[in-house]
């Protein structure tokens, strides 16, 4: 393991979120759920515009899941017809904010309006390097695992990958979220202890944060609280204090001379 990059904690570079709350909002106020996922998509908005300010260069959201095509068939096209709306109106201010789209997740479930509207906008900040927002729409971290074994499978099957060539890099690479760092940090609003099948290769060493805030009320000042706690946290990936503390005084040797 290189442990060049151990306990720098203020260093979060990639911040994801499972975005829980919108429906327990909209019903203490007694809205309809379509209320409460237009003030989530609101948040969302938000925490764009947060993030590049704290010098966190990647944002995942977890938008929705495999299992959300359970829920109520007018929800899920109220759901998809609130991205739409994301896309159509955040467009121009990606361009605009160096804010470049990426999606994961298994797309042939989308509609074709909906998986076109992605990628013209995927293609379109392509370039963009200030902020990298990344979408899991129609994600589930099992079914990304198992995509990720059947194309390697395929490549042994063909005689083109030596089964004692795959390793930890191979499988990552075939991931959705390949180009990506890990998380730093995962937050999961209101209340609920639990990682929901989100990113569960990815996440073997983030810091995992929760908190009771439902996501329509996550601001800045939430934000805020969840970078202080990241900060204050000593990511030890395995290791002894005492060997990050040898590490870290290698590196200031290195850095003097």
């Amino acid at each position: 393991m290189d442990i060049s990059n151990l306990n720098r904690s203020t260093d979060l570079r990639h911040l994801a979120v499972i975005m829980d709350g919108n429906g327990r909002w909209a019903r203490k106020r007694g809205l309809k759920r379509l209320a409460g996922h237009q003030q989530g998509a609101e948040a969302v908005i938000r925490m764009v515009d947060e993030c590049p300010r704290y010098g966190i260069r990647f944002l995942t959201l977890f938008a929705f899941s495999s299992e959300n095509w359970g829920r109520p068939e007018q929800e899920v096209r109220t759901l998809m017809d609130l991205l739409m709306a994301f896309l159509s109106s955040q467009r121009q201010k990606m361009l605009e904010n160096g804010v470049r789209l990426k999606v994961i997740g298994d797309r042939s479930r989308l509609s074709a309006d909906v998986q076109q509207a992605l990628e013209d906008v995927e293609v379109a900040t392509a370039e963009r390097d200030r902020l990298v927002l990344t979408l899991a729409l129609s994600y589930g971290g099992r079914n990304e695992i198992v995509r990720a074994v059947r194309e390697i499978a395929g490549e042994v099957a063909a005689g083109s990958l030596p089964p004692e060539k795959i390793d930890g890099a191979l499988i990552e690479s075939h991931l959705d979220t390949h180009g990506l760092p890990a998380p730093d940090l995962l937050v999961r609003t209101s209340g609920e202890m639990r990682i929901s099948n989100f990113l569960l290769w990815q996440l073997a060493y983030s810091e995992l944060y929760f908190t009771e805030t439902l996501w329509p009320d996550f601001d800045a000042n939430e934000l805020g609280r969840a970078v202080d706690e990241y900060c204050s946290r000593q990511r030890r990936f395995g290791l002894t204090e005492e060997q990050l503390l040898d590490a870290k005084d290698s590196m200031q040797k290195e850095r003097h001379n």
